[in-house]
């Protein structure tokens, strides 16, 4: 025990009488000395196998890690309730080519309808094509078409059709398909052609 304490207070007197700690503040070696007890205090030793304090006091001081540890162990229940509550609303994207799906305009600022009046979704578009499981890219038509492509699937919804009876004065849209979005492509990539030659 002695050999630990003097190993311990000579590490602290090698600088002199006055040292300076990793943050520049000066020290004298004296003021070490209650957290330097408090560490070979709780420090479990090999003889025994308990720590000098349990076996002289019959308990261990609170450090800072005990409540840190506890913290940590109260947090643990409330992250796996946050995960299953997460893991009932959260679902991946189900998404397959060719489904008709509508697009949030969240993001749209120019299309020429007040903010208030804007729909939320715009469509039903075809998906032409998937990027992973996180991007689509659909057909865009009308004033959309100069909009870019590709979106999240955070921003999309599947299409549901309106059931004609309940909606007999409704206009069904009639979307684009694989095929007809595949034209616009080509067709839009022949009139740009035709704009480089002339």
């Amino acid at each position: 025990m002695i050999q630990t304490l003097e190993e311990m207070i000579r590490r602290c007197c090698a600088y002199g009488i006055e040292f300076k700690d990793s943050d520049g503040f000066t020290h004298d070696w004296c003021t070490l000395i209650p957290a330097l007890e408090l560490a070979y205090e709780t420090s479990v030793h090999y003889s025994t196998g308990q720590t000098p304090a349990m076996l002289g006091k019959g308990w261990n001081p609170r450090l800072p890690a005990h409540k840190m540890r506890k913290d940590l162990i109260d947090i643990h229940p409330t992250a796996s309730s946050f995960k299953i509550m997460l893991d009932k609303s959260h679902k991946g994207a189900d998404f397959k080519v060719g489904d008709l799906v509508l697009v949030s305009t969240l993001n749209f600022n120019n299309i020429k309808v007040p903010k208030k009046l804007k729909d939320y979704y715009v469509g039903p578009f075809v998906i032409v094509s998937l990027h992973g499981t996180n991007l689509v890219q659909v057909g865009l038509s009308g004033e959309l078409e100069n909009k870019h492509p590709t979106f999240p699937v955070s921003l999309i919804k599947p299409y549901k059709p309106a059931d004609e009876e309940l909606f007999p004065l409704r206009n069904p849209t009639t979307p684009l398909t694989v095929t007809s979005v595949e034209q616009n492509e080509e067709k839009k990539g022949k009139e740009s052609h035709q704009r480089k030659e002339s």
